[in-house]
């Protein structure tokens, strides 16, 4: 006779018949003994002086065959169905097809003029290629649709020249002269004061042609002006299109628009189009805010949604690290719009191979259709007419797959949140007594067991949680963080294998050693399983408490498991040992398709924005976090099942062989990160002469050569690979001792990270000509106050860093009164630049000495000179430098100066 602690088995009501047995159960393992137990009729009856219950005792689980099957179920979801819908486009109209859809946005229109811009060139602030030419074919393209627009329109342009300056993050950015080419359309004769505003950028990165950033949203927005302009279809309100001419700077032509253009005050609306990427579909990531008719709206008129509050939350705290012009327009003209974004392949943003070769028709076709359909259906809005009327709060918003959008205000998201996470508690209170009446627990022993259980699965989710995290702090210390930047499916093995590994491996130890012969395993499995629905509803209510509105995502894997346990209940399945399991996963397959579609957007986006997340963070973790979120999402009601299973340590087995095998892999150069052109490494590179003077503006200290600062984890261990490790030195000395480290910082990013940059000692940058400053005059405006009058002259884009000396401080000054009205510490940073007026830079500074003792320099002014976009600049030993460099670098390099002198 077997020992009973081999026993599965389970119990059911005394009406119970042979015919109820599982099919997959094996019928000729039922043990024919036990105690106190009596065999009738092939069962084992077991009085009682409550009544008699009846077992169906069997030591077999379902057939160990059936394990794969269910696992490559889920994969075939996963590649056949999430992944396309992702990825999918609609068909792209051409010119022929023009004839038969006269008022749609032409694809093939659009792609010409992406040609077109692109093949300017870069197209950097200050350069003739941004300020003349592409203005030039602005201009050009304004005339054509003013010809062949409808007699009922009028369209006009303004062509924008502007100066200004405004805070980003600790620097100010100071700008001369940048331009935004405008177009207005609207009926003729009207009276409307509300204008909707579309905008996006034309100029670009040094050295990048920016096709994907954001030059076919340039291209977008002009076919969709040509098809309206064209349209029999009346707009009710004016459309104001801008061409915004620095957005790269970063940011400065929005600011110009928004708080110096005639037009900009009548704007009520916004339709920014951006880019972190280049080609797929195009995300909207912020919305409002405060004004849900916008989404309304959208959600009724784009044919191709793609919509997510989990980008936008994502975004509003940082960890995106980018910036729009969405945000200068909703802080500084108080606009409410909708924020849009291409983000796929964004591993050529910001490169030199941002081509428009690599952007399909489909894309365009994409953009345009959505971009089309909005603007006519918020022009023709009457919410448009009074904003303020419609202001509302926040709403969640999320599409299912690219077919639908669904969005709710922010307050029916908590009541929502608590229903679900009060109906799923209810249920799995029920489910526990079904549980308990069919084994006969007593209270004290559910309670135990309840107890038992949770602790196992939170102790799952820990060890799954501590597996990834150690995964990634290990291939970071052995320098190989990063392996999968271009093989992006080693995640599957490095992170998603030991995440499903802890989550499998606890629950399925704890079933082995606390074996309960009145509890079938799949009683057991039942409990896990609502056990991790109550952790799920814990975490869905604290996220709602903290208004976090991307806590709807744990609330859809409660929700649609609370309903599959109602099934279950309401049909009898749930007192089944395997039948339950057919609601349980069907029911199971729509959050788990958009689970794994939303991840799968999350990883095609982050993995390349880890290339240019500095060296300061291991990108490792971030993937390793989300894959423990994602893991919890996906298999958390997944992974439990497999206990069901015969030989459940095979399965955990396969788990840690395909995480062996990917670390081998990791750990080889087959698994390098970079590839030529399509997966690059960026290196920042500036060959810089750096001049250091004393008090009495004497030189006391000369030096040329590379500054790098690195743009991702493994740019050190790159630099090694260039051969000149021994040469390299770090400019942490340089930080102690010198204003903002005495190196050319380029904006707030550089100036953030700054400690981290490497100096190589190289050859002078042979300047023609350098930046001149001077004091025009020095006034003393009391005995403690002295007035200096600066005047500067150099390249478009330079840096100012200022700090006061022996006792002074900055009162006052021409720049943005912020800092010093914030009290915020020195050195300053002013990021300064010009577009198409090239006039000296004249600054004041009022430094006050409470002493009154002028004697000695009252502040030190560092200088950074940056050619960022004349190649005749660059030395012909730089030229050969950059040339040396492995063919999977993708150099960010100019030549660049730093000066310091004392006043």
């Amino acid at each position: 006779m077997e020992s009973k602690k081999m026993l599965r088995h389970r119990a059911n009501a005394i009406n119970s018949d042979r015919k109820a047995i599982d099919p997959l159960l094996r019928h000729s393992q039922i043990i024919e003994d036990i105690d106190d137990e009596t065999k009738v009729f092939g069962y084992y009856i077991r009085k009682q002086t409550t009544g008699i219950k009846t077992y169906f005792i069997s030591r077999d689980k379902i057939k160990s065959y059936w394990a794969p099957v269910f696992l490559s179920f889920w994969i075939l979801l996963y590649y056949g169905i999430a992944i396309p819908a992702f990825h999918q486009l609609p068909n792209s109209l051409s010119y022929q097809d023009e004839i038969l859809h006269k008022d749609r946005f032409i694809a093939e229109r659009a792609e010409v003029h992406l040609h077109k811009i692109t093949e300017i060139g870069p197209r950097v602030v200050g350069s003739v290629e941004n300020e003349v030419m592409t203005i030039a074919y602005l201009k050009e393209q304004f005339r054509k649709l003013k010809d062949e627009a409808k007699s009922f329109y009028k369209i006009e342009y303004d062509l924008q020249v502007a100066s200004g300056s405004y805070i980003h993050w600790k620097m100010i950015n100071s700008y001369q002269g940048v331009q935004n080419f405008i177009i207005k359309i609207g009926p003729k004769n009207t009276n409307s004061t509300s204008y909707l505003l579309v905008n996006s950028h034309f100029d670009s990165v040094p050295r990048g042609p920016g096709a994907g950033d954001d030059g076919v949203m340039v291209s977008v927005m002009l076919e969709v002006l040509r098809v309206l302009s064209q349209s029999p279809h009346h707009l009710n309100n004016p459309v104001i299109f801008l061409f915004n001419g620095a957005e790269e700077n970063p940011l400065q032509g929005s600011h110009a628009f928004v708080t110096r253009h005639k037009w900009a005050r009548h704007a009520r609306a916004l339709i920014n189009l951006d880019s972190a990427g280049s080609g797929g579909r195009e995300i909207l990531f912020q919305s409002g805010p405060n004004h849900p008719w916008l989404m309304k709206l959208y959600k009724a008129s784009v044919p191709h949604p793609f919509a997510s509050t989990v980008a936008e939350e994502m975004f509003e705290r940082h960890f995106i690290p980018s910036d729009t012009d969405f945000r200068i327009f909703r802080d500084y003209g108080k606009i409410p719009g909708l924020d849009m974004a291409h983000q796929y392949n964004g591993y050529v943003y910001h490169t030199r191979y941002d081509r428009p070769k690599i952007i399909t028709r489909n894309t365009l076709q994409n953009t345009g259709d959505n971009v089309l359909a909005l603007v006519r259906a918020i022009a023709n809005s009457t919410e448009l007419e009074d904003t303020e009327k419609f202001a509302a709060g926040h709403v969640v918003f999320y599409d299912i797959m690219g077919l639908f959008l669904v969005f709710y205000d922010e307050s029916m998201g908590i009541l929502l949140n608590i229903a679900v996470s009060l109906a799923a508690v209810a249920a799995c209170i029920c489910s526990t007594k079904v549980i308990a009446s069919q084994v006969d627990l007593t209270v004290s022993e559910l309670i135990k067991h309840i107890t038992l259980t949770s602790g196992a699965q939170l102790l799952a989710v820990i060890v799954a949680s501590v597996l990834c995290l150690l995964m990634a702090l290990v291939l970071d210390g052995i320098n190989v963080s990063m392996s999968w930047f271009t093989f992006s499916w080693l995640i599957l093995g490095l992170y998603f294998c030991p995440s499903l590994f802890g989550m499998f491996i606890i629950p399925a130890m704890y079933f082995r050693f606390t074996r309960d012969v009145r509890l079938p395993i799949a009683c057991r499995v039942k409990m896990l399983l609502n056990c991790h629905c109550i952790l799920l509803v814990l975490i869905t209510l604290t996220l709602t408490i903290c208004h976090i509105r991307s806590a709807f995502v744990p609330m859809l894997s409660v929700l649609f498991y609370t309903i599959s346990l109602i099934i279950n209940l309401c049909t009898g399945f749930y007192k089944t040992s395997v039948v339950w399991m057919i609601p349980h996963t069907l029911v199971g397959i729509p959050p788990f398709l958009f689970f794994a579609y939303l991840s799968h957007g999350f990883f095609s986006t982050f993995i390349p924005m880890t290339g240019r997340f500095g060296d300061g963070v291991n990108p490792d973790l971030i993937i390793a976090a989300f894959t423990i979120v994602t893991s919890i999402l996906i298999a958390g009601f997944t992974i439990p099942v497999f206990n069901l299973f015969k030989n459940p340590t095979a399965i955990a087995g396969v788990f840690f062989f395909i995480n062996l095998l990917c670390i081998i892999f990791a750990v080889t150069p087959f698994a390098f990160p970079y590839t030529p052109e399509t997966n690059v490494h960026r290196a920042a590179i500036l060959n810089v002469r750096r001049t250091f003077r004393n008090e009495q503006n004497d030189i006391r200290r000369t030096e040329t050569g590379y500054f790098m600062l690195p743009q991702d984890r493994r740019a050190r261990s790159i630099i090694q690979k260039f051969g000149y490790t021994e040469l390299a030195q770090s400019v942490k000395t340089d930080c102690d001792t010198e204003m903002l480290c005495g190196l050319p910082l380029y904006n707030h990013r550089w100036h953030k990270a700054r400690n981290s940059g490497i100096w190589l000692p190289g050859p002078d940058p042979h300047f023609n000509q350098m930046p001149v400053l001077k004091m025009s005059t020095k006034n003393q405006l009391s005995k403690t106050k002295v007035r200096f009058n600066m005047t500067l002259t150099g390249p478009d884009h330079m840096g100012i860093f200022l700090r006061p000396i022996n006792g002074g401080n900055i009162s006052n000054w021409s720049f943005h009164e912020t800092p010093l009205r914030m009290n915020w510490p020195s050195p300053y940073f002013i990021y300064f630049s010009y577009g198409i007026v090239t006039s000296p830079l004249e600054f004041y500074l009022d430094v006050e000495n409470n002493l009154g003792n002028w004697s000695r320099s009252a502040f030190e002014i560092g200088i950074a000179a940056h050619w960022i976009h004349d190649d005749d600049f660059q030395t012909e030993d730089f030229k050969q430098f950059l040339a040396s460099l492995p063919k999977y670098v993708d150099a960010i390099a100019w030549p660049a100066s730093y000066d310091t002198w004392y006043f």
